[in-house]
């Protein structure tokens, strides 16, 4: 049981470490444009202090967290040339924490307001042709 805790443990250090070397990389002038903007968004995600799918929700709380955020992470790194990605991570553990994303922060808070305001305007349509 303890290696499987053991390999959680690096694999989830592993995951914090490359999203700080993701952001170095989204700011580095000697990545690829394509590379950048993947490593700034997943970077600005995963840093945000606002989850777009709130931990509180039942098992969908956790998907971004299990999932999304790895995948993105992984896209990202086949993105940045080996040498490099190298080195992003070699900054990365050697800051002591990590950063953060306020772009990711007003991004995930911009979304939420768009959903709401979908949801209300498609709500107040609905209830508008009821009563009409």
């Amino acid at each position: 049981m303890s290696t499987f805790i053991d390999r959680a443990k690096r694999w989830s250090r592993g995951i914090k470490r490359d999203v700080v070397a993701l952001w170095i990389a989204a700011r580095d002038q000697r990545t690829p444009i394509i590379a950048k903007v993947a490593a700034a968004c997943v970077a600005a995600y995963a840093l945000s202090p606002v989850d777009f799918i709130p931990d509180f929700i039942p098992i969908l709380g956790y998907l971004d967290d299990l999932l999304i955020v790895p995948l993105g992470i992984l896209l990202a790194v086949r993105l940045i040339p080996a040498p490099l990605m190298v080195e992003f991570r070699v900054e990365a553990s050697q800051r002591g924490g990590k950063p953060i994303s306020r772009i990711g922060l007003a991004a995930v808070v911009l979304l939420w307001v768009l959903g709401a305001s979908l949801v209300g305007w498609w709500a107040w349509t609905a209830l508008a042709s009821k009563s009409a």
